[in-house]
C-alpha cells in the first residue's frame, strides 16, 4: 500500500502541500486530481523519494520513504511529469540501463525486458535514440521503465499525456490489467480517465485534500446527477411543460438540448419519458445524467481559491 500522514512541503513562505493524508490499498487505482499548482506533482515526488518532506511522513509497502528510502523505492515504479530520460541513449540502451539500476539479471531480466517492451509496443523503436522519438513514444518509454522491475506500487504522473486516442485506450487497458495486484496512483487532468481506470479519486487544491470518494460518489455531488437531458424539435416550447412535471426543480435550454433537473431525492426519468410519450414528442436523444465530474471539480477547486487568499 501507499500511505501519507500529514505530508507537508513548504518553500520559504509558500506551502505547496499542506498536511495531506491518505491511504491506498492493493487493488485500488487512485486518481489524483487538481488544477495546476495544486500540489499533485510535489506530493508524488515526496512519496517517490525525489523530494524530502518538510514535515509528515509517507510509506510505500510499509517502508518509510525517509527512514527506509531504498526499500521503499525498490517496491515503487515511478513515471514523473514529462517522462524524462536520457535523450542520447537508444530505447533499448535506456531500458538496459534501468534494468542494471534495478539489479535485474539472467532469465528474470530477459523476461522483464520482453514484457515491458511488448506491453508498451516498443519493438519498432528499440534502435532509435530517445530524443528522436515522438512525444507519445517518449511517454511509452517512460511507462516501460516504471514497470520494468514489476513493482508492487506505481505512481504515474500524467501517464497518457501526448498519446493519441488509440494509445490512450491501450495504456488505460494496461493500467487496469495491472491494478488487481498493485497499488496505483495516477495524477491526471483528464477527467474521463477517472471513470476509465480509477476506483477512487482525490481532489486537491491549494495543497489540501478537498474530496476523497469513488467516481460515482463524486458524480452524485453534481447538480446534473439524476437530471434528464434530451434533444427535441422545439426545446423552448417544451420548457414550461417540463417544469410542471412532479419532482422537476428547474429546466434549462442550451442550443438544441433541454435538461430537466430533479428536486432533492426525486427520480424524474420515467415521468419525463411518460410525458413525452403522452404528448407524442419524439426525442432524438433521451439521457439520464449520472453527474458531471468537470462541474464537481470546478465547484470544489474554485471554492478553495478564495479560502487560500483569505488565509
Amino acid at each position: 500500500m501507499i500511505e501519507t500522514r500529514s505530508l507537508t512541503k513548504t518553500y520559504d513562505r509558500i506551502r505547496a502541500v499542506d498536511g495531506v493524508s491518505f491511504r491506498v490499498e492493493p487493488g485500488q487505482v487512485l486518481g489524483f486530481l487538481g488544477p495546476n499548482g495544486a500540489g499533485k506533482s510535489t506530493t508524488m515526488k515526496m512519496i517517490a523519494g525525489f523530494l524530502t518532506p518538510t514535515s509528515g511522513t509517507a510509506s510505500v509497502c510499509g517502508h518509510d520513504v525517509r527512514e527506509d528510502g531504498i526499500q521503499a523505492r525498490r517496491h515503487l515504479g515511478y513515471l514523473s511529469e514529462g517522462a524524462p530520460s536520457y535523450g542520447e541513449m537508444t530505447v533499448r540502451g535506456f531500458l538496459e540501463f534501468i534494468a542494471d539500476v534495478r539489479g535485474l539479471a539472467g532469465e528474470r531480466r530477459r523476461q522483464r525486458m520482453d514484457d515491458a517492451i511488448g506491453r508498451l509496443q516498443l519493438a519498432s523503436v528499440l534502435g532509435q535514440t530517445v530524443e528522436t522519438l515522438s512525444k507519445g513514444f517518449k511517454r511509452r518509454v517512460g511507462l516501460a521503465q516504471a514497470i520494468l522491475h514489476d513493482p508492487r506500487a506505481l505512481i504515474l504522473d500524467e501517464p497518457t499525456d501526448g498519446l493519441d486516442p488509440n494509445q490512450k485506450h491501450e495504456v488505460r487497458g494496461l493500467i487496469r490489467s495491472m491494478a488487481a495486484e498493485r497499488t496505483i496512483i495516477i495524477s491526471t487532468h483528464i477527467l474521463e480517465e477517472v471513470n476509465a481506470v480509477c476506483s477512487r479519486a482525490i481532489i486537491i487544491a491549494a495543497g489540501r485534500v478537498l474530496a476523497d470518494a469513488t467516481p460515482a460518489e463524486l458524480e452524485a455531488r453534481s447538480r446534473y446527477h439524476g437530471a434528464v437531458s434530451m434533444r427535441v424539435p422545439d426545446p423552448l416550447a417544451l420548457r414550461m411543460d417540463l417544469s410542471r412535471i412532479e419532482g422537476v426543480a428547474q429546466v434549462e435550454v442550451e442550443g438544441g438540448r433541454i435538461t430537466a433537473f430533479p428536486r432533492a431525492g426525486q427520480r424524474i426519468f420515467e415521468r419525463v419519458q411518460d410525458f413525452l410519450r403522452g404528448q407524442k414528442i419524439e426525442a432524438s436523444e433521451l439521457q439520464l445524467e449520472r453527474g458531471r465530474l468537470d462541474e464537481v471539480f470546478r465547484s470544489i477547486t474554485q471554492a478553495a481559491a478564495p479560502a487560500k487568499e483569505a488565509a
